[in-house]
């Protein structure tokens, strides 16, 4: 993965520091720095305060023109088809407040070619449709009559995996790049990451017919992709969601079962240019 050789912060606090910098230039004229210096009149001070100034203003001007890529460059292990892959612990705590979340929460359609980390795969996906409350199996996004029918396939340069919610891990399911299977945009074969929301209709019941099951899918799916967008948001990531997919075609190469639909798919990588 590319990485910022000048400075190191994660999104959520260059965000932070961005808006600081952006109070004190508000509210705060040269004049007013000046008459702040004399007012304390000690050198030290004056060294202090001028530093510490510059040093938001720096940060405020290098987040807003560069993209900093988190993270170690930490890659999955190599595995064999069937394999389970083991992910980091996902970060449960911290992140940014879900208002300001909300408010960058966007569509972006350019991506840069850089792999996500370990630990950023593994929040990401924790965040999508984890498991929240582990004494009840219960999860990061709601679901009718708990039938918990949405399986996380994850499509990526070095192979395809799904997403087992038990144990926080991916199962390989095949060694193929598919990601230009997942969708029509000229991107979705240069992002590193593309998710395909499959519902497994055999979760729901002998009683629902296949419109309902259709419309139940179609709405779980959407929350899990909201909560995709707002992890991305806080990680200073790009992503947008995509309904134009040959699902035949996704299908087949995910080889998918009769009872399994494919309901959209979501891009997730770092903003490009």
């Amino acid at each position: 993965m590319q990485s910022a050789s000048v400075f190191y912060a994660s999104p959520g606090k260059l965000a932070k520091y961005r808006r600081f910098a952006h109070r004190v230039m508000a509210k705060m004229s040269f004049f007013d720095c000046r008459v702040l210096i004399v007012k304390y009149n000690y050198s030290v001070m004056k060294v202090m305060f001028l530093n510490i100034l510059m040093i938001f203003l720096v940060v405020a001007a290098f987040s807003s023109s560069t993209v900093v890529h988190t993270g170690e460059n930490t890659e999955l292990p190599d595995s064999q088809t069937g394999e389970t892959v083991e992910l980091p612990d996902p970060q449960m705590s911290g992140g940014m407040p879900l208002m300001d979340a909300l408010s960058q929460r966007q569509s972006m359609r350019s991506f840069d070619t850089a792999e996500l980390s370990s630990q950023q795969l593994s929040d990401l996906l924790w965040a999508a449709f984890g498991v929240s409350r582990p004494a009840s199996g219960l999860r990061t996004a709601p679901s009718a009559r708990n039938w918990q029918d949405i399986d996380i396939y994850v499509v990526m340069s070095k192979g395809w995996y799904i997403y087992n919610h038990e144990d926080h891990s991916l199962v390989r399911k095949g060694d193929e790049d598919l990601r230009s299977h997942t969708g029509s945009q000229d991107f979705v074969d240069k992002a590193p990451v593309n998710l395909v929301f499959v519902s497994d209709h055999t979760r729901m019941g002998g009683d629902v017919d296949q419109e309902t099951r259709s419309f139940y899918a179609s709405n779980h799916a959407g929350y899990i992709s909201q909560n995709v967008y707002l992890y991305c948001a806080s990680e200073g990531l790009a992503t947008v969601v995509r309904g134009l997919i040959d699902r035949d075609k996704i299908t087949e190469a995910l080889e998918l079962e009769d009872y399994q639909q494919v309901i959209f798919a979501q891009t997730v990588g770092y903003p490009g240019e």
